[in-house]
């Protein structure tokens, strides 16, 4: 009886082993799945992201004013028949003068 106590122990032991140390035991498994929460995660944003690129390549491709948009925004350009008028708020004033102050001390 003694022998066959020691031989089933042993078996469990065996085949527990693997659960717990193995390749594919439950803390790697675990692991496992923290980085393809991750990485599902890092997948989201970059698809967010081609997705908003994908719309922009298409505005670019389908007309002109996807263009026009970025020259006024990005680069000040205007039409020959526009006038161009910018409203400066005066706590931005005073905070010009200040820093040209500080330049003008240093």
């Amino acid at each position: 009886m003694r022998i066959v106590s020691v031989i089933l122990i042993g078996l469990i032991s065996l085949t527990q082993f693997p659960l717990w140390c193995g390749h594919s035991s439950w803390l790697h498994v675990r692991e496992l799945q923290k980085q393809l929460a991750a990485q599902k995660k890092k997948n989201n944003v970059l698809k967010i992201n081609n997705e908003q690129i994908a719309g922009e390549v298409r505005d670019l491709q389908g007309g002109t004013a996807a263009i026009e948009e970025r020259a006024r925004y990005e680069m000040g350009m205007i039409k020959d028949d526009e006038i161009f008028v910018q409203f400066v708020s005066p706590n931005a004033l005073e905070c010009v003068g200040t820093v040209n102050v500080i330049n003008h001390i240093l």
